[in-house]
């Protein structure tokens, strides 16, 4: 009988922290929505402590616009090891302009990649970009026309201009 009611109370706690847990997410998302809401953020703070990749993202955004880039820093990279591939672009952008990091390309592709093997269009057209105009890589136009493809099939449009490295012969 002991067994019974314990494993009852775990099925009932878990399926509570469940219901928390979208209401977090379902919340922020809302507010975020509302663009400019005070509230989003202590919600969407509470989510990303549940290990949701866009609300740590939206953290690690507020940081970055109030200028704190140590704590945006420690939330986009959570969103990024979290999947959420935007995350993972704000970070290489951080590490391409050097704001408050040492600029580091070689990270910044590191990123980028990740951002770009998630299927995120803009990691993509960024990491052509890099290899378009060699920062931090050896420049090479091949590499570069294969990331704006892939940007171009995932639907940024700036990726769609690999047809003039075509034209011009890679």
């Amino acid at each position: 009988m002991k067994k019974l009611l314990l494993c009852l109370t775990a099925v009932i706690c878990f399926s509570l922290l469940n219901v928390a847990t979208a209401d977090s997410i379902t919340e922020c998302r809302r507010l975020l929505d509302a663009k400019g809401s005070t509230k989003s953020f202590p919600v969407c703070l509470e989510a990303c402590n549940l290990n949701y990749g866009d609300a740590c993202e939206m953290v690690g955004v507020h940081y970055y616009v109030r200028e704190d880039y140590q704590l945006s820093e420690t939330y986009l990279e959570k969103a990024c090891n979290l999947n959420y591939a935007l995350g993972c672009v704000h970070l290489g952008n951080i590490y391409i302009k050097g704001k408050n990091v040492i600029q580091d390309y070689h990270l910044a592709r590191t990123y980028l990649e990740k951002a770009c093997n998630l299927n995120y269009a803009l990691g993509c057209f960024a990491l052509g970009t890099l290899y378009d105009t060699g920062r931090g890589v050896i420049q090479n136009f091949q590499t570069a026309k294969e990331y704006y493809g892939k940007a171009c099939d995932l639907g940024e449009q700036a990726g769609c201009t690999y047809k003039e490295l075509n034209e011009k012969g890679y």
